[in-house]
C-alpha cells in the first residue's frame, strides 16, 4: 500500500447535508441527468482524487421524500457515464450482498471495469434498512448474522468468478484462428449454503486484473469480512482515538488472515463545511441547518435507535435507552461513532449534531483547518485517507478540490498527479 494519503469523493444525492438541495444553486432535479455526474467526475479528476464513490439506496424510507434520495440511481450505470468523461479517476459503486446475486453483480462490475480501462471498484455492503426488504418480496430483513454469512459467501463467489480466467487465456491469434485458450478458463462449481454458481465469468480480467474491493461495515462481522477480503475499508469514526483503535484492529485481523496489513486501507468519512474564514464556515453551516429543519436530529435518532423525542438538544444522549434497545438492526458503525463522540467528550445532542456529519467526522472551518485535521489523523495513524462526504454538490466538491487540496499538497501529504492508469495502481495495490 502506498504511504500517500488516499482521498475519494462520495456522492450522496446532491450532498450529505439534509439542507443541500435547498442551498445549492442548481434546479431541484438536475442531479437526475448525465451532466451532473459528468461534472462531478471531471471535478474530482481535476483535483487528482483517487475515486468517485456512489451510494446505492434501495428504499425511500430514510429520506421520506423530504430531500433527494442519497442513492436513487443505479450507481454502476452512472459510473459508466462518468468513465467516458474521465481518464484516470477510480469509479466505486456500492451494491448490497443482501439483495443481489453474485453472478449478475460480478458481471456488471466487471463490465464497468473493462469500459473504464481498469478503474472500477465495488463497495460491499449488507443492507440494514428494514424498508428495503418489502421491495424484494415478503420476507423480513434478515438478522445481522444471517446478512453477513450471506455476504461472506457472496464475496467469495464474486472473487472466484473474477479469477476464473487466467490472463494467459487471451490469445487473439487471427492467423491461427485461436481467440481464447479454453483450457485457461475454468468453471468455479461453487455450491454453498446460499448460492450455487457454476461459472466461469463471461468476461476476462481487466487491465487491473479484477475490481478493487471496498467494504463498509464496522460491526464484529463487518470487521471480519473487511479484514479477510477488502482492499479498502469505509468506516464511520468521530474521534481520533476511535479511528486509531479501529485501524489497528483491522490491521491485526488482516495479519491473522495471513494478509499484509499495509495492503488494507482504512478510510473514515469526513464532512467538511468550508468557508474563507471560520465565521463564514459557521454561517454556511447555520444556513444549511436552518434549511434542513430537524432532519439531522431525526437522522441521529434513527442512527442510535431511539425515538426522536428522546433526544433533548442541550442534554447528553440517553445512553441507557440506547443500550436498552436490543432489537436495534441499524448500522453498528454509525451508532458506535456517535456514542463514542458523546461519551469521550461529554457532549450534548446539539454539540454532537455539530460534530457528527450524518454519522461521520464533521469539520466546520477554513481550508487550512480542514487540511490540518486530515494531516493529524493521517500522521497519527487514524486512517490511510478519507472518503469525503461533500455537504453540497456539485459546488462543495469544487470548493474542496480548489481550496483544501492545495494545502494538502503544500504539506507534502497529497499527490499532484496520478501514478497509474488503473484504480489499483493509483491506490498502490
Amino acid at each position: 500500500m502506498s504511504t500517500g494519503l488516499i482521498l475519494n469523493a462520495v456522492v450522496l444525492g446532491v450532498g450529505m447535508h439534509p439542507g443541500a438541495w435547498r442551498y445549492r444553486r442548481d434546479e431541484a432535479f438536475s442531479s437526475l441527468g448525465l451532466p451532473f455526474y459528468r461534472e462531478l467526475g471531471r471535478t474530482a479528476e481535476a483535483g487528482c482524487l483517487h475515486a468517485l464513490f456512489l451510494a446505492d439506496t434501495l428504499a425511500v424510507g430514510e429520506e421520506n421524500f423530504e430531500r433527494p434520495n442519497l442513492g436513487a440511481v443505479d450507481p454502476l450505470l452512472a459510473l459508466a457515464a462518468i468513465a467516458d468523461a474521465t481518464t484516470h479517476l477510480g469509479l466505486v459503486g456500492t451494491a448490497s450482498t443482501t439483495y443481489n446475486e453474485p453472478f449478475s453483480l460480478a458481471r456488471r462490475v466487471s463490465t464497468l471495469d473493462h469500459l473504464s480501462g481498469g478503474r472500477a471498484g465495488w463497495n460491499v455492503v449488507t443492507t440494514f434498512v428494514p424498508d428495503v426488504a418489502a421491495n424484494f418480496g415478503d420476507a423480513p430483513l434478515p438478522a445481522p448474522a444471517s446478512r453477513y454469512a450471506r455476504a461472506e459467501e457472496f464475496v467469495d463467489v464474486v472473487r472466484a468468478l473474477w479469477q476464473s480466467w487466467s490472463p494467459r487465456a487471451l490469445v487473439g491469434d487471427k492467423a491461427a484462428g485461436v481467440f481464447v485458450d479454453a483450457a485457461q478458463v475454468h468453471v468455479i462449481d461453487h455450491r454453498g449454503e446460499h448460492f450455487s454458481v457454476r461459472g466461469p465469468a463471461t468476461l476476462p480480467p481487466s487491465p487491473q486484473g479484477s475490481p478493487v474491493l471496498f467494504q463498509a461495515g464496522s460491526s464484529e462481522a463487518g470487521r471480519a469480512l473487511a479484514a479477510r477480503t477488502a482492499d479498502a475499508v469505509f468506516t464511520a469514526q468521530n474521534t481520533l482515538a476511535g479511528a486509531q483503535a479501529f485501524r489497528a484492529d483491522i490491521r491485526a485481523r488482516a495479519r491473522a488472515f495471513g494478509r499484509d496489513p499495509d495492503r488494507v486501507a482504512v478510510l473514515p468519512g469526513l464532512l467538511a463545511v468550508l468557508g474563507g474564514t471560520e465565521a463564514q464556515a459557521r454561517e454556511r453551516k447555520r444556513e444549511l441547518d436552518a434549511l434542513a429543519g430537524d432532519a439531522e436530529l431525526r437522522k441521529l435518532a434513527l442512527r442510535v435507535g431511539v425515538p426522536v423525542d428522546a433526544l433533548e438538544l442541550d442534554k447528553p444522549l440517553p445512553f441507557d435507552a440506547i443500550r436498552a434497545n436490543t432489537a436495534f438492526k441499524g448500522s453498528e458503525g454509525f451508532r458506535r461513532a456517535a456514542l463514542e463522540l458523546g461519551l469521550q467528550e461529554n457532549l450534548t445532542v446539539r454539540e454532537i449534531l455539530y460534530r457528527n456529519g450524518g454519522g461521520h467526522l464533521q469539520v466546520v472551518g477554513t481550508p487550512e483547518q480542514v487540511a490540518a485535521t486530515i494531516e493529524t489523523w493521517h500522521r497519527e495513524q487514524g486512517c490511510d485517507g478519507f472518503n469525503l462526504m461533500i455537504d453540497v454538490l456539485p459546488e462543495g466538491l469544487a470548493d474542496f478540490t480548489q481550496h483544501v487540496i492545495p494545502h494538502l499538497q503544500k504539506r507534502g501529504l497529497f499527490r499532484s498527479e496520478p501514478v497509474g492508469t488503473t484504480l489499483r495502481s493509483n491506490l498502490g495495490l
